[in-house]
């Protein structure tokens, strides 16, 4: 038996921190369909990783619950990564909110359940949830603490028909769940924290860039105050760190690593992004 890492959602920015956290324990590797999985496990067994893959499908809590009981046969789980999500020009308002809202909610909810004694957990949420305007303090104490099951019945969630407004709301609400759930992973001994990462390039990003919104994109990075593009490395990195030993002492928070978009976009030049946001 050994210590266990689960990711769910394999893509550039999980595997990034999977590399940094898992050496030495079982690393289960957990995406939508279980192809895509295997790949990974591959790139990770071939590095010398003990590995596991599954399919998930972080949208039904059935899923979750087989994922869960799948990754403690292998020992304790120690960390769970969630990077797993779906973008505004992916999917409709319903699954976005299905994937990125309820079903992050769920992950933590059930891994908060049997996550071990100095135990961690990080959820991978978006600058874009700092674009959107403050909601009330009601409005943040029911994306924080709702019961699951009653989460997409929220009034406020109703009304929502854009999908990019879909996405900041999901991504407001996995920082929210995360200060919410930090009491209960706390009374297992644990640690969750989010990060909001900007733009940073894997294959997704890198065929945006070179898409149609391109120009666009490329615009915003320059005008940034880094004035680049991240990497899956410098998130892991900072993953690392907080699920480290060096990292106890924080729980509950979210982490901004954009470049300093975000404040650029309030504050700076990049202000001209809120007439299209």
């Amino acid at each position: 038996m050994k210590d266990v890492v689960v990711l769910v959602g394999t893509g550039s920015i999980g595997q990034a921190i999977a590399r940094r956290v898992g050496a030495g324990k079982k690393v289960v590797l957990g995406d939508l369909k279980l192809d895509t999985a295997q790949s990974a496990a591959k790139i990770f067994d071939d590095a010398g990783f003990d590995t596991s893959a599954i399919a998930v499908d972080i949208s039904s809590r059935e899923s979750i619950l087989k994922l869960v009981e799948h990754a403690q046969t292998f020992g304790a789980v120690k960390n769970l990564i969630c990077a797993a999500g779906v973008s505004p020009s992916q999917a409709p308002v319903e699954k976005i909110l299905r994937v990125d809202l309820y079903g992050t909610a769920v992950l933590l909810e059930e891994f908060g359940k049997i996550i071990a004694d100095g135990g961690s957990g990080v959820v991978i949420s978006s600058q874009s949830g700092h674009r959107l305007d403050a909601l009330t303090e009601e409005q943040n104490f029911q994306l924080a603490t709702t019961p699951t099951e009653e989460l997409l019945k929220l009034p406020f969630l109703q009304t929502i028909t854009d999908t990019l407004k879909a996405y900041q709301y999901s991504k407001r609400c996995n920082v929210l769940r995360v200060a919410g759930q930090a009491t209960p992973w706390g009374k297992r001994g644990a640690t969750v924290n989010s990060i909001s990462p900007g733009i940073i390039i894997t294959p997704l990003a890198a065929d945006e860039l070179k898409g149609v919104r391109g120009d666009g994109y490329r615009k915003m990075l320059q005008a940034s105050p880094a004035g680049r593009a991240g990497t899956p490395d410098e998130v892991g990195d900072l993953a690392e760190f907080l699920m480290s030993s060096r990292g106890r002492f924080i729980s509950g928070a979210d982490f901004l690593i954009d470049g300093g978009t975000t404040a650029s976009y309030w504050f700076g030049d990049l202000q001209y992004l809120k007439a299209t946001h």
